[in-house]
């Protein structure tokens, strides 16, 4: 089941090596359809797609392609438990493309110099 949301990223985490076969990368993307009530939605990149964050930064606006999966689980005293996890299959930035990690956030040419700027 495929399905697309656009948000602003919240929060992005490291790669997570899981089992000996298997990473994951979480990130957090806020959803602001009613901004009074934000929604922060946790999603996850696995196999071939780990690095489809690099040059994203909290608070670019993204759009995001996902499938919504689901798993039961049976512990060891037999109680069932669900999980569910959404699975990224691609990302975008909304408006354009997205900025290399290293390079800083272009400069407000309005904003009042920094210490370190010189006016001339």
């Amino acid at each position: 089941m495929g399905m697309r949301v656009s948000g602003r990223l919240h929060a992005l985490f490291e790669t997570r090596q899981v089992t000996e076969r298997f990473q994951k990368r979480e990130f957090v993307l806020a959803l602001e359809d009613n901004p009074q009530y934000p929604q922060y939605v946790l999603f996850e990149l696995s196999g071939k797609r780990l690095d489809a964050l690099d040059g994203f930064a909290v608070g670019d606006a993204v759009e995001v392609e996902f499938n919504l999966r689901g798993r039961e689980w049976t512990g060891r005293n037999g109680e069932v438990k669900y999980f569910n996890s959404l699975d990224v299959w691609s990302i975008e930035p909304v408006g354009g493309k997205p900025r290399p990690r290293d390079e800083p956030p272009p400069r407000d040419p309005q904003a009042p110099f920094a210490d370190d700027d010189v006016p001339f």
